[in-house]
């Protein structure tokens, strides 16, 4: 049973709202993957068409029904919606859910319910412009993975001390090492690939964001989230190649390797994976 059960016995409704809400933060989520990159306020202007700069109103501004009702094409310029941002609202909504039934392993022994759920919500939404700006750009923005690695410190703090001093103390003590862990031994192997074949193996926003999702796993889930994504970047890598999708030497960012095996160890805590992984640590 997930550490959250008691809030879905008390709140039958939970799911329903977890799923509303997240698609709404997956609606705001599109605008900061798209304004990011460009240097421009994820606050100002309002929601607008990127192509005729017409301002959106409120019912076409509505998560996943407001695409389809404008049938993927701007109201006003007639120009297409990618299908990406219904897509992304979908996902931060199933998300928002999965994590009211997460049995993370790296918050204590006895973390309150709804602590935990907040800080399921905050991690696994905080990962998704990530990806996408990874994905568009090869790049992942260094503010982005500074705050997030501050705010996992702050919320394994906040969770640990709750339960009690000594827990509080390990537990920050345990993910600021792996935080460091996480930095070091990316740029390590990163700075090793260059001397060895001239280029580095891995992007420095690699190494931050093994450091954001340090802070927030520890040092055991790190582990597991830096298996899971060399495992199936390979896969994708490998069958990228194979169909010609990708070239030789064709770079493909990493990141969202990582930042799915951060949530998949979040989601399911550590005894799942090391089973599955037949590791016994």
């Amino acid at each position: 049973m997930s550490a959250t059960a008691p809030l879905l016995s008390s709140f039958p409704a939970l799911p329903l709202l977890a799923a509303l809400l997240g698609a709404c933060v997956g609606s705001f989520l599109n605008v900061v993957a798209w304004r990011l990159p460009r240097e421009e306020s994820i606050v100002l202007p309002p929601s607008h068409c990127p192509h005729c700069g017409s301002r959106l109103r409120w019912s076409e501004n509505v998560p996943v029904l407001g695409w389809l009702l404008l049938r993927a094409r701007c109201g006003h310029c007639g120009a297409p919606i990618a299908i990406r941002y219904p897509l992304v609202e979908l996902l931060c909504a199933g998300l928002w859910v999965a994590a009211l039934l997460a049995r993370p392993s790296a918050m204590g022994p006895q973390p309150q319910p709804w602590l935990l759920v907040a800080a399921g919500w905050l991690l696994l939404s905080w990962l998704i412009p990530l990806v996408l700006i990874d994905l568009d750009r090869l790049w992942l923005p260094e503010p982005l993975c500074r705050i997030g690695l501050v705010l996992g410190l702050a919320v394994t703090a906040l969770i640990g001390f709750e339960q009690d001093a000594g827990v509080g103390r390990e537990l920050l003590f345990h993910h600021l090492v792996a935080s460091g862990v996480g930095l070091v031994g990316f740029e390590a192997v990163s700075a090793l690939a260059q001397k060895a074949i001239g280029k580095p193996a891995l992007g420095l926003g690699d190494a931050k964001l093994a450091a954001l999702l340090g802070a927030w796993l520890g040092l055991t889930g790190l582990g597991l989230t830096v298996i899971l994504a060399v495992f199936s970047g390979a896969v994708v890598g490998s069958i990228g190649r194979l169909s010609g999708r990708l070239g030789k030497h064709q770079p493909f960012p990493f990141g969202p390797f990582l930042a799915a095996g951060g949530a998949a160890v979040w989601l399911l805590g550590h005894d799942v994976w090391l089973a599955a992984l037949g590791l016994v640590w």
